[in-house]
């Protein structure tokens, strides 16, 4: 069975190494990568140390660049590429405009699509913008549909997706941690080889486009103060690239004392920072799943989610971008060991590693059209 697999940005290729790497094994599949390259330098972090090369490259990537230039760079490059690779699937992860546009493109090239972490929904089409449309105009053209969680599984039942092309298997990004955290790890950022891990560690990740402009700053802010208010802490963010991360970020914490920005992480430099850390401040999707692996509590920097398992299963916070909220939030979580100690107990409900096999059962069992 000829499975192509797309993806195009640093989240989408975490999810999807442990599947592309567990497919490459499977002697009832040629399966094949194709990156759109939609952010690069982020892109190849994941790319190098699983040594996953692609088998295309459209390296569309562009300063600057808008979604309307993601999307159409991305449609026309792929047309030649499914012509030339006749897929009997083509595989998309999540919500990205590499994900929408693919699945697209493999339409109008009567591909089959199956959506890998299908049934997330925030039901605000602007948070996360443009995830929250991109998932939903993917749910719409997919075949076949791997929902991380029952409530995915359900969400997608609410829109009339037949359930037998739903097929529960958890997250691919719980998959992946056992190749990438190692005791007595050497960081590859040589910043992090000198911090102090005597100090309580927080992690903060910020760069999502509707956080951008005040809310950014506001998240600033309020990391400030915590850091300023807690001798013990010492807060490390590997800062996105883009100007409107870099910025106010540089403005507000740039040269404070207890306060590292380094650029960003590869994988295994992350989830090893991750496992030594107290706290993590985000408004990261996948971060919300991966963290509760590292019994490490989460303020979430975001005003709605779509992953509600964590907070119900207490994994998580949901902050907003409210300086006040998220100075609170995280305080809270550093003045009151019994809070942070229940958070850091709750189990994940986001897989048990086993997502990827479960992923290729349900495909090899699909029968394909005709």
């Amino acid at each position: 069975m000829k499975i192509l697999s797309v993806f195009g940005t640093r989240p989408e290729a975490l999810k999807m190494a442990p599947l592309v790497l567990e497919m490459a094994k499977h002697p009832a599949i040629d399966s094949k990568v194709c990156v759109t390259a939609q952010h690069r330098e982020l892109l190849d972090q994941v790319l190098t140390p699983f040594n996953i090369v692609p088998d295309y490259d459209l390296n569309i990537m562009s300063h600057g660049q808008s979604l309307a230039d993601v999307t159409t760079r991305v449609l026309q490059g792929l047309a030649p590429i499914l012509e030339e690779a006749k897929p009997d699937m083509l595989l998309v992860h999540g919500d990205t405009s590499t994900t929408f546009v693919a699945s697209l493109a493999a339409f109008y090239a009567k591909i089959s699509v199956g959506h890998v972490e299908a049934g997330l929904r925030s039901y605000d089409k602007y948070r996360p913008y443009p995830e929250e449309v991109n998932r939903k105009l993917t749910t719409a053209i997919a075949d076949l549909y791997f929902a991380p969680t029952e409530g995915s599984r359900d969400n997608l039942i609410k829109e009339n997706i037949s359930p037998d092309l739903i097929s529960v298997t958890g997250n691919t990004i719980i998959d992946i941690l056992a190749h990438t955290t190692k005791e007595n790890y050497h960081f590859e950022e040589p910043s992090l080889n000198n911090l102090d891990f005597s100090k309580r560690i927080i992690i903060l990740t910020a760069h999502r486009m509707e956080n951008r402009g005040k809310p950014m700053e506001a998240i600033c802010r309020a990391a400030l103060r915590l850091v300023q208010d807690n001798p013990d802490v010492q807060l490390v963010w590997p800062v996105h690239p883009g100007k409107a991360v870099t910025e106010p970020a540089n403005a507000i914490l740039g040269g404070q004392e207890r306060v590292l920005l380094i650029p960003p992480l590869g994988v295994f430099d992350l989830h090893n920072l991750m496992h030594r850390a107290y706290l993590m401040l985000t408004d990261s999707g996948g971060i919300q799943e991966e963290a509760p692996s590292f019994n490490l509590p989460t303020v979430v920097l975001r005003e709605v989610t779509e992953r509600p398992e964590g907070l119900h299963a207490g994994t998580m916070v949901l902050a907003g971008v409210d300086e006040n909220n998220i100075y609170n939030e995280a305080t809270r979580l550093l003045t009151d060991t019994a809070a942070h100690a229940k958070m850091a107990a709750a189990s994940n409900p986001y897989g048990d590693g086993k997502a990827s096999q479960r992923i290729i059962e349900s495909i090899l069992r699909w029968e394909r059209p005709c």
